[in-house]
């Protein structure tokens, strides 16, 4: 049997739930009630540019700090040995065994009012903070429930990295910084261009997060969409025009970055 014929399962998954949901987005952003053609929605998009740049940047500040927490990580466990890295990373994986909505309500639980932290800065003799309904509270939402997804690309490019031209690198002088940035870093950059994607593209749609933490008053692209769907303001074809310019930024976005990726390769 030819090739080809085991690809087939695959090409028509792609055509039902890639190629025509996407179609239907397109017809939904440039039509009206009626099917005419209009732009009018996508034009009306510009009226949210507040939400799309607050969305980008929580978005960016999330996969930053999901970076430089990961980067470590990623690295010591790819030196551990090979008996342990098992171990450590069901641990790793081990919150994304929990449902996301929980795992998020937990997090209110702890940042609320009279959450686990004000409580015990209460006890302290300390006044309550603000800590739910913040921009950070969405961060810190994001950085939790992504984390895994920024470990895991880090390790499997760390752990393909030889030891011995760390030690190389030593030999010839490189100090434990020097080899940092000269020779770990740059090695793992694929897997710094994989985890940034893998983190960024969920974040900067997600929406359960930031309706649970962040409240009203941190709206983000995500929440925008569903209102046109699920909300008062039933508007599909905004939240189609929406939708297409949100796959726009985000594969403009994600273009820029490639441009900085390089050769997927280690040095073995």
């Amino acid at each position: 049997m030819k090739l080809k014929y085991f690809s087939a399962p695959y090409l028509v998954w792609m055509v039902v739930f890639i190629l025509v949901p996407l179609l239907m987005v397109a017809y939904f952003a440039f039509t009206n009630d009626n099917g005419a053609f209009t732009i009018k929605h996508v034009s009306a998009v510009g009226e949210y540019t507040n939400i799309f740049v607050r969305s980008v940047w929580l978005s960016l500040i999330a996969t930053a700090v999901c970076l430089v927490v990961a980067y470590p990580v990623a690295f010591f466990l790819s030196r551990m040995d090979k008996h342990k890295q098992g171990t450590m990373l069901m641990i790793v994986m081990l919150p994304m065994w929990m449902n996301f909505l929980l795992r998020t309500y937990a997090w209110m639980t702890i940042l609320g009012n009279k959450g686990i932290i004000n409580h015990l800065l209460t006890l302290a003799g300390l006044e309550p903070v603000k800590l739910i309904n913040t921009s950070g509270a969405v961060v810190l939402g994001m950085v939790y429930n992504y984390l895994p997804f920024m470990i895991l690309p880090l390790y499997s490019v760390m752990e393909k990295i030889d030891k011995s031209v760390i030690e190389a690198a030593s030999d010839l002088g490189c100090n434990s910084v020097s080899s940092l940035f000269r020779v770990i870093v740059p090695l793992s950059l694929p897997g710094i261009m994989s985890g940034i994607t893998m983190v960024f593209v969920p974040a900067i749609s997600t929406f359960i997060i930031s309706r649970m933490l962040g409240g009203g008053s941190n709206l983000l692209i995500g929440d925008l969409i569903e209102m046109q769907f699920l909300g008062n303001s039933y508007n599909p074809h905004l939240g189609a025009a929406i939708s297409l310019v949100l796959m726009a930024l985000i594969l403009v976005i994600m273009t820029v970055m490639n441009q900085f990726s390089p050769d997927d390769q280690v040095l073995m």
